[in-house]
């Protein structure tokens, strides 16, 4: 497998529409199209990229709960990471991305942080771990 570029950083929020407007407002990003999830959300766009997913929730995370609920990289050889994941016993969750090309595979690491990998294209084989 070989990893791209850092894909975006996704942000759990109850203040939807605030978010969107600052990131908009004082960053200069873009709402643009997202992927028909059944959740709410907006994606920013800077320099046509979504580098910023913003998913609404129905109150403010508070304490431990996770604002910053993952982060992703877009990568290619897919099949290769996940006979890795397998080999070394890591739990993964593959998930295709509704009316895109993409797959991902979701990981935590040691410390619990959600990561997922992002494969364009690339058919999902064999079952998750």
């Amino acid at each position: 497998m070989q990893l791209g570029q850092l894909d975006h950083v996704n942000i759990r929020t109850a203040n939807l529409a605030a978010m969107t407007e600052w990131y908009c407002r004082v960053l200069g990003m873009v709402e643009g199209k997202r992927p028909p999830f059944n959740f709410p959300g907006a994606w920013l766009y800077a320099g046509g990229h979504p580098y910023v997913h913003l998913v609404g929730v129905d109150k403010q995370p508070q304490g431990s709960e996770p604002r910053l609920e993952h982060f992703a990289f877009s990568a290619s050889g897919m099949a290769e990471f996940t006979a890795r994941l397998k080999a070394d016993g890591i739990d993964y969750r593959p998930l295709k991305v509704p009316g895109t090309a993409i797959t991902q595979i979701n990981v935590f690491d040691p410390d619990g942080n959600h990561i997922h990998v992002d494969f364009n294209g690339e058919a999902q084989t064999g079952d998750a771990a």
